[in-house]
């Protein structure tokens, strides 16, 4: 009997709220680990449960399911989810009241997660844990604040209510985005800082949760200009010698999104693909262009799936069930929503 076809190095998306056949075919590739939903996948929370279920199991080992579900501007599912306030705002209330602001934090998160996980999806790329500088054209109230303690405390409590509904985090964008006016969306970001500023700010709140069992990181489209010539989810400097060996981090690395502008720089998009992955990178995203993402599968044919990465990887599974029944009757589920309601 053979074993199952492992994860592998790369996450791509699909167009519609069903899978086509191509989908599927795609999604079967062996260098594909995860797919990424968008608002263009969500209907309604039984149509994304089917979808959810069925990419599951077109794999012996089911393919990882992301989105970007943050709270305030970045949440994909609306309609049948709660509105998740924006982090800016627990971040206010950590900082008019400590103890509140981390229990608000834990709440909110936990809710997030859970309504995710009941509909099948296995993480959101959360929490932002850039510092707020106030020139961010793409981060702004993203951010929970600008003072990088109170990033990392409120962060951090964040982080366990991920982990108490059995979610993984994954912390954005390594080494801090914040500080940069462009949108690295449309743009080339380049922070021409010291490392020491760097490492001394934007860094601690990484530190902080990866001390706290952070399973995921996701690098900054941004050049330290000062440090490395390539941005730093392409730069072996901040993968390996930073994140990996000075932080100490264990944990996946999953890239930006490919198509963004930010990469261009690397080269064209098999080229991103290669890098990114032998920089340190676990699971490349490629979004938004399904030409783009079969050239890379393409040009990485017969490329070897480093066994590491696998098991990193497989780490970002849920580590427990979701809430059987209706996930209203649930008492935290209720107690969480009136917290939402109280902040919003």
């Amino acid at each position: 009997m053979k074993s199952p076809m492992p994860l592998g190095p790369l996450m791509i998306d699909i167009d519609g709220v069903e899978l086509s056949s191509v989908d599927r075919d795609i999604l079967k590739h062996p260098l594909v680990g995860g797919v990424i939903l968008f608002s263009r996948n969500y209907e309604a929370v039984e149509q994304v449960s089917v979808l959810c279920e069925e990419i599951h199991r077109l794999r012996a080992e089911p393919l990882l399911i992301a989105v970007d579900h943050e709270g305030g501007r970045v949440q994909r599912f609306k309609d049948g989810f709660t509105r998740v306030p924006c982090m800016q705002t627990l971040g206010e209330v950590y900082a008019d009241n400590k103890q509140r602001g981390v229990g608000y934090a834990q709440s909110v998160a936990w809710l997030m997660a859970m309504e995710l996980r009941k509909v099948g999806v296995d993480f959101s790329f959360a929490p932002v844990l850039d510092l707020d500088y106030g020139c961010s054209e793409i981060i702004g109230d993203r951010a929970f604040a600008a003072d990088k303690q109170v990033v990392a405390d409120v962060a951090e409590a964040f982080q366990q209510g991920l982990t108490e509904a059995g979610m993984a985090s994954i912390g954005k964008h390594f080494p801090g985005h914040g500080a940069v006016a462009p949108d690295s969306h449309i743009a080339i970001p380049i922070d021409d800082r010291p490392i020491e500023d760097i490492m001394q700010n934007d860094v601690q709140p990484f530190k902080q949760l990866i001390k706290s069992g952070m399973k995921g990181i996701m690098p900054a489209h941004v050049i330290y200009q000062q440090v490395d010539e390539m941005p730093a989810g392409f730069s072996e400097f901040w993968l390996q010698s930073i994140l990996r060996e000075q932080l100490g981090f264990e944990g996946a690395i999953f890239s930006d999104d490919l198509s963004m502008h930010g990469a261009s720089v690397v080269g064209d998009f098999e080229q991103r693909a290669r890098q990114a992955l032998k920089a340190g990178g676990d699971m490349a995203l490629v979004c938004n262009d399904r030409p783009a993402a079969e050239k890379i599968i393409d040009g990485l044919s017969g490329l070897e799936i480093n066994a590491q990465s696998i098991v990193r990887l497989n780490r970002m599974r849920p580590t427990q069930a979701a809430i059987a029944g209706n996930i209203q009757d649930s008492r935290r589920w209720q107690h969480c929503r009136r917290v939402i309601e109280e902040i919003s």
